[in-house]
């Protein structure tokens, strides 16, 4: 390591080099070997808990060749994509801008791949040392990323940007320019899955019916920016309005052939979604579902396991949802017990326009709702077998506040001898700049995953991860993960398997907080 040392033993490195045999370092891979514990329980027939510590060792190959990378956003002329565009162009031109509070200069806040800090270990003075967690690995900078994507809507970047109502406008006028060039892509629009009052914006339409003809449509797009920017990997991510969910009907979306038939007939309930999501896998692009909706329906994640395609969502987790799986972590492993939890939120940008039809308000309730269940499943000694917070999520359509989105929420406990806590936060969140940085940890750590590759046990060959990409569940409200395993909604168990699988990476064991160090003589 190569270290230069601030006050607050920060340490900027331009190279963490690991020092142990398990770990080699060449000018294309690092190749390291980890030991994976875990701890195996089984009931005995007096019914005592015989738990046995068990150990797996992987090895982990990572491709240290950082590539040209495409970003391209379903949805680029939302609020999301134009608010990302802008922040990109001015970290690229190393913009300033002026507001009431001062000069501002570009930065990554929210990201916790830019912005957040990882303990790497102890000093020789025994005080802890913390690194960036985008030096761990080597990642693509975010402000080298080369934009584009689809929207239903023909106006031009600029024109979304100031429609959306986000940025300053001293930092709108510096990006206006170069923003009006930037045209999206003509979408697919398919209107039973979007809320009517959509209508208005739909102006920039792949043309037909034929279902199977748009995804070779999408096809071809993404070929295309692909070549026409000489980049080496494209990924897509859905930053469009939420649909509808759905209806999972069998011989419809309930196996991979029955999709693909589907697709060929134009069946209704083949959603755009799942067309994008479909395009990508064929095309062999990582496919980000931002939004609630139940993209992924079983067929669709049976194709991407077919292919070995990289597949990841639902719905940002930026502002209510993440104070919640933070909060209630925090209660249920204090030994407190939520009885009922309260959402209300109102908001005025175009996703609230949208969100104010029923069936589209429903996907977000359902990702909405679900964010508390394994928490409260890993107690039992507070919940019972079936029994469940109350919990009620409500969204209302404001337009006055835009996009600075108001969230309420009041959550009741029971505590000692038969005592009630009440505890009520009140929340404004600035809906698209705590989403954008989101898009760039989930765009940044879903291309690293296509550079990581493992084997185990009898393997003779290095694999690359399971198609459902469950690491970025951080940045999600209702994570994906491999189908017939749990779900993590806790924040810190989310944010520690990140830190964790990246030391295995790089040969070293995962973070203890034990302090054993301080704590014996």
């Amino acid at each position: 390591m190569a270290p230069s040392t601030t006050d607050n033993n920060m340490i900027q490195p331009r190279l963490i080099k690991v020092n142990s045999s398990n770990v080699k370092y060449t000018d294309e891979h690092i190749l390291s070997k980890y030991n994976y514990s875990n701890t195996l329980i089984t009931k005995q027939s007096d019914g005592t808990l015989l738990a046995e510590p068990t150990e797996t060792t992987y090895e982990f190959k990572t491709d240290c060749k950082v590539p040209r990378l495409g970003l391209m956003m379903v949805g680029w002329g939302g609020n999301n994509g134009s608010t990302l565009t802008a922040s990109i162009l001015a970290h690229k031109h190393k913009l300033t801008w002026r507001t009431k509070r001062g000069v501002h200069e570009p930065n990554y806040f929210g990201s916790v791949t830019q912005s957040s800090t990882v303990r790497l270990g102890v000093d020789a003075e025994g005080n802890d040392v913390h690194v960036p967690l985008k030096d761990m690995l080597p990642m693509v900078n975010p402000t080298d990323l080369v934009l584009g994507g689809w929207d239903i809507s023909s106006k031009n970047l600029a024109e979304s940007m100031e429609r959306a109502e986000v940025l300053d406008y001293d930092l709108q006028r510096q990006v206006s320019e170069e923003m009006k060039n930037m045209v999206p892509l003509p979408s697919i629009y398919y209107p039973d899955f979007i809320a009517a009052n959509q209508s208005d914006r739909a102006d920039n339409l792949i043309p037909g019916d034929d279902k199977r003809a748009h995804v070779e449509h999408i096809r071809k797009d993404i070929r295309d920016f692909k070549a026409a920017h000489h980049l080496d990997k494209v990924i897509v991510i859905w930053t469009a309005n939420t649909e509808r969910y759905a209806d999972l009907v069998q011989g419809v979306n309930d196996t991979a052939d029955h999709f693909l038939a589907a697709v060929d007939q134009s069946h209704p309930e083949i959603a755009p979604s799942s067309i994008f999501a479909l395009a990508c896998i064929e095309e062999g692009v990582p496919f980000i579902n931002g939004s609630p909706q139940n993209t992924f329906v079983p067929g669709l994640i049976a194709l991407a396991e077919r292919h070995r395609a990289f597949i990841g969502g639902d719905d940002f987790k930026s502002g209510q949802t993440k104070m919640k799986s933070a909060l209630v972590d925090f209660l249920v492993n204090a030994g407190i017990k939520p009885v009922a939890i309260t959402s209300y939120n109102h908001l005025g940008n175009n996703d609230g326009k949208n969100l104010s039809s029923h069936r589209q308000f429903r996907s977000k309730e359902i990702s909405k709702s679900t964010v508390v269940d394994d928490m409260v499943a890993a107690n039992h000694l507070l919940y019972q077998p079936g029994e469940h917070p109350d919990h009620t999520v409500v969204i209302k359509y404001v337009p006055s506040v835009g996009d600075s989105k108001r969230a309420l929420d009041e959550y009741e406990c029971d505590i000692f001898m038969g005592g009630r806590q009440s505890i009520s936060l009140y929340n404004i969140c600035e809906d698209s700049l705590l989403a954008s940085p989101l898009i760039i940890d989930l765009v940044i750590m879903a291309e690293l995953m296509t550079r990581v590759e493992y084997k185990s046990g009898e393997m003779t060959k290095f694999s690359s991860f399971h198609s459902v990409l469950s690491i970025l569940s951080y940045m999600l409200k209702a994570p994906m993960v491999t189908p017939g395993t749990p779900v993590v909604n806790a924040l810190s168990r989310q944010r520690t398997a990140i830190e964790n699988l990246f030391r295995a990476c790089i040969g070293l064991s995962p973070n203890n907080e034990m302090g054993l160090e301080h704590k014996v003589w």
